[in-house]
């Protein structure tokens, strides 16, 4: 997918149509809007500990909480556990910044990346390496906006990714992409499968949840 930089947002008002949804207070406006650049992306990290993700010259600030972090780092804890035994690649946690295309930056919460994509199986050292994960995982917060994750479903599955999870812990769901349009909603009962980018993993959707609130894991 070729992205081509737009020009720059005349007004407020274009910038947030251009963004779909995405709340102004994640917008950065620093370097101006529609003139950001990679190079951005790894400064405001470095200097404020901040992640953005770049999106048409734009520096947008990813949406994260402490609860969703945790629901990330569990998942993590899981699919690591899974993809080291079987050796299938590595893991990764949400500052793994990686460029889906020319001036596209995006940070999943929990991504999976197979050995097949990383030749000679060497791990990039590039802060930003020009790579799309085999699963994407998004755990969504109230900053996140129905219409920006639409738009970021369809980015993946462009650049490349083969399954995408979207985690709703507030109505305590996950949807399960297998394309930009092949999308089934799990229930906190319902098991979420790793289909045949992940043979044989699989998690049930409340126990998730559960861990990440504290509790044990079911027996």
């Amino acid at each position: 997918m070729n992205i081509v930089r737009s020009r720059i947002p005349e007004t407020v008002e274009d910038l947030l149509l251009r963004l779909e949804g995405i709340p102004a207070n994640r917008i950065r406006l620093q370097p101006r809007p529609g003139t950001a650049q990679e190079r951005d992306v790894i400064d405001v990290h470095d200097r404020e500990g901040r992640l953005c993700e770049l999106i048409d010259g734009v520096l947008v600030e990813k949406a994260m909480g402490f609860y969703e972090s945790r629901i990330a780092a569990v998942l993590i804890q899981i699919l690591g556990a899974f993809v080291d035994q079987h050796r299938l690649g590595i893991v990764i946690g949400a500052d793994g910044m990686m460029r889906l295309a020319p001036g596209m930056v995006r940070i999943p919460d929990v991504s999976f990346v197979s050995w097949t994509r990383m030749p000679g199986r060497q791990v990039p050292r590039d802060p930003i390496p020009d790579l799309a994960p085999d699963l994407a995982i998004e755990v969504l917060s109230a900053g996140n906006s129905s219409a920006e994750m639409d738009r970021k479903v369809a980015e993946y599955f462009s650049a490349g990714v083969r399954l995408v999870w979207l985690v709703h812990p507030a109505e305590r769901s996950l949807d399960h992409y297998t394309s930009a349009a092949g999308v089934l909603r799990v229930g906190e009962s319902g098991t979420v499968g790793g289909e045949d980018v992940l043979p044989g993993f699989s998690f049930l959707l409340g126990d998730l949840l559960d861990r990440a609130a504290g509790a044990p894991p079911r027996t």
